[in-house]
Formats: structure tokens, sequence, C-alpha cells
């Protein structure tokens, strides 16, 4: 088996009361089969707590009436670590906050920005992060799973993130080059022109593929107000997600209120916003690279099983964009400040409500596929 990380990867370390969050609160707690057995043969004094406090049916922790795990206790501590150990935690409690994408024959582990202390680690790097590779025994197949799909995905992404990690050209125009490229590769693999993709990954990192996507930009730029409506209407699908925690709904209306009441006002914030961040000592681009980085590793190579091959590179600079969004509004709301705390918070938030539910990353890429960015290429 071929494991793939991030090269930061072994440097997160659970802070557990010291996090400025809980990753046991908002969400609900999967139990695997194997940790489900060993909790019925649990003795002593624990029994009766452990046997009342699990949904047995459903094979999840019960919660409070404030969505915190019922083991959580006041000082944001376990319980059932305190009394069971680390082998007393189920699957989901020991790997969290990794992140695991199987493929047959190569497993891939990130570590999911939902969490305060991974984000910290990941927007505090200046160096473009590296993947790193090693193997295991064992091995899994898995049936009609196509080989030379996921092959041509993982060349591709290699690209992408090779594009986005080029810090001579602005992030706007990477952006809309992974855009360009996997819209242009989709339409090749669903016409079942596999064999000319290499042709499709060359393209887009030649000068000309660099001025095109410019000359998109250039074109935009002319319709501001088309643009603002673009966010506006990107950050109201927010909505349409299931909501985990209520604080969220209430971080969304305020934010929304600061961006879009007043066209002419927002136009203003962003301009300043803009002067603000060239005159910023925090290279913001950086940051914004990294979060791209992010989502096109984790999610992008899950295309061999669905097809949606630019739905999840336009879910990337989506939620690049609202992630962003959110930080000018806390800028704002700051009175023209932000820190790297407000934008660790801003992340691991949008992440947590995004990323800790399966129904809310497959209703996102539905509504990616409703509300499809047009760049097509045409040179």
């Amino acid at each position: 088996m071929l494991y793939i990380i991030p090269d930061y990867y072994k440097e997160f370390v659970c802070i557990a009361d010291q996090c400025e969050d809980t990753c046991c609160t908002g969400w609900q707690i999967v139990i695997d089969k194997k940790s489900l057995k060993k909790y019925r043969r649990v003795k002593g004094g624990f029994r009766k707590r452990l046997l009342r406090s699990i949904h047995w049916r459903e094979g999840i922790f019960k919660q409070t009436s404030d969505k915190r795990c019922t083991f959580l206790n006041s000082e944001n501590l376990c319980d059932m670590y305190t009394v069971l150990g680390k082998t007393g935690l189920c699957r989901t409690c020991c790997l969290y906050p990794r992140h695991i994408e199987e493929f047959e024959g190569v497993r891939e582990i990130t570590l999911s920005v939902s969490c305060p202390e991974a984000a910290r680690i990941l927007l505090s790097r200046k160096e473009p992060v590296r993947f790193l590779q090693y193997e295991k025994e064992g091995d899994e197949e898995y049936e009609d799973f196509d080989v030379f799909l996921y092959s041509y995905l993982v060349d591709a992404r290699e690209v992408m993130i090779r594009i986005l990690q080029d810090r001579t050209k602005d992030l706007a125009v990477r952006t809309g080059l992974i855009l360009g490229l996997a819209c242009d590769l989709e339409s090749h693999i669903r016409r079942g022109r596999l064999f000319t993709c290499g042709e499709v990954l060359e393209k887009y990192e030649t000068e000309r593929a660099e001025h095109f996507i410019k000359g998109k930009l250039e074109e935009e730029s002319l319709f501001p107000e088309r643009n603002l409506n673009l966010r506006k209407e990107m950050f109201r699908k927010l909505y349409e997600l299931e909501v985990l925690k209520a604080d969220w709904y209430m971080l969304l209306r305020e934010s929304e209120r600061i961006l879009y009441n007043n066209a002419e006002n927002s136009q203003d914030l962003r301009e300043r916003y803009a002067v603000w961040q060239q005159e910023s000592k925090v290279d913001w681009q950086i940051i914004l690279e990294q979060l791209l980085v992010y989502f096109i590793f984790t999610y992008f190579c899950g295309a061999v099983y669905d097809g949606r091959v630019y739905v999840k590179v336009q879910m990337a600079a989506v939620c690049v964009l609202l992630i962003s969004e959110l930080m000018l509004a806390r800028w704002v709301r700051n009175e023209s400040s932000l820190d790297m705390e407000d934008v660790i918070e801003i992340v691991y938030r949008f992440s947590r409500e995004l990323e800790h539910s399966d129904e809310n990353l497959e209703k996102f890429e539905r509504i990616m596929e409703k509300h499809i960015f047009q760049w097509f290429s045409s040179f």
C-alpha cells in the first residue's frame, strides 16, 4: 500500500484543553463496529455510563442539548480517555484530524483544517507544501476501479499543484489556469479521449495559457458588479447546507450584511481592503494558495468515483473565495484589522460546516454542478 502525506503531517500534536475550540461538539461522532463491541465488554463503574451514552442502533455517541459529546467534560477533556486511556477511543476519535481518501493500492492522508491546530500549522507555512510517499505492507483491490483514469487524475493534480505553487504568477491567474485545465480535462474524459489528457496538461503550463487567462481576468475586471453578484450568489449557497453549529448561521448573516447590503459601499470596501493587504506584512496570497492546494489534494482524485473533475476544482476555488469573503467581513468588523488568529478561526469554522458532513459535501458539489463557471478554453 502506498501512503501519501503532506510534509507537515508529523508536526501535528493535539493540544487538548489548550485548544480554542473542541472537536467534540457540533457533529455526530460515528463509532466503528470494532469499538462498539469493545464498549459492550467494558466492566466496572464506568460501564453503566458508557451503555447509557451511546445510540447503539445508530452507532454514535449521544450529545447534550448544546451538541457536545456526552463524554466531553466542562474542561473540554474526554472522560472516556481519562478512564479507558487512548485504546478506549473509537476509530474516529483516534484518527481526527486525519482525513483519509482511499484508492486501489493508495491511501492519502491529510490533516483536516477543521482542527484549529492543523489549520494553524498549514496557514503559518511560508514554503510550498510537498507531499511525501512511503510504502507499507498490505493492499486492497476495488471492484470496477478505473486505474487508468486515476493515473491521469493524479498527473493532473500534480500539474495543478505545480501551477498553484508558481508564485511568479498572481493567484487569480493560477486559479484561472487550474479551472481551465479541469474544464478541458473533463471534456476529453467524457468524450473517451483519455489518451489526449497529457496534451491538456502540457498546454496549461505554457505562456500562451497564462496570456489567455490574463485576458479573461481583464475582461471580468470591466464588470465589477457582475463579479460582486457572483460572490454574493456563491455566499448565499452556504445557507442551503445543513448548519452544524447555530453560531455559524449568525456569522453568515453578519458577514452577508457587511459585504452585500450596499453594492457601492461594498466596492469601496474591497478597494480599501486590497490596499491594506498590499501594505500588510502578511503575504495573503500564500495563505490562500495553501488552502487551494489543500482542497485540490484532498478531493480532486475522488473524481475517479463520480466523474466530477471540473466540479471538484470549482469547489476548491469557491471554498477559498468564500473564505476570502469571510476574511473581508472580519476585517471590516475589526475596523480595518485582521490577524492570523482571525483567519485560523474563519478557516476551521468554515471547514467544520462543510467537511464534517458528508451530506454537506455532496450537496455543495451538486450546487457547483448547477452553477458552473465558464472557463472553457479556446486557444
